[in-house]
């Protein structure tokens, strides 16, 4: 069985390096299969050039799919770190 939700990238930068490295790293603390889908296309999230590769924009849907023993907790993460405020709009 697996899970999964939508989201989308707010970032006014997208999914670009430092954010795409922090998400690789938070999906690699878990057991589960991880996958991000864009249009169609899908990638591993343990693996930062997969993600990279899928050149997220601000204002894409994205969607995560998990599927695993941690499956619940890797979506939750991850989801978490997709929608939180862009380094560039967080007050000093």
């Amino acid at each position: 069985m697996s899970v999964s939700s939508s989201v989308v990238i707010t970032d006014p930068l997208g999914l670009h390096a430092r954010p795409a490295a922090q998400f690789v790293e938070k999906a690699r603390t878990f057991a589960s299969d991880v996958t991000l889908d864009k249009d169609g296309t899908s990638a591993n999230c343990k693996s930062l050039l997969s993600i990279l590769k899928l050149g997220v924009t601000q204002g894409t849907e994205v969607t995560v799919t998990a599927s695993g023993d941690d499956e619940q907790g890797a979506l939750d993460a991850l989801l978490a770190l997709l929608q939180a405020e862009p380094e560039a709009e967080r007050s000093p």
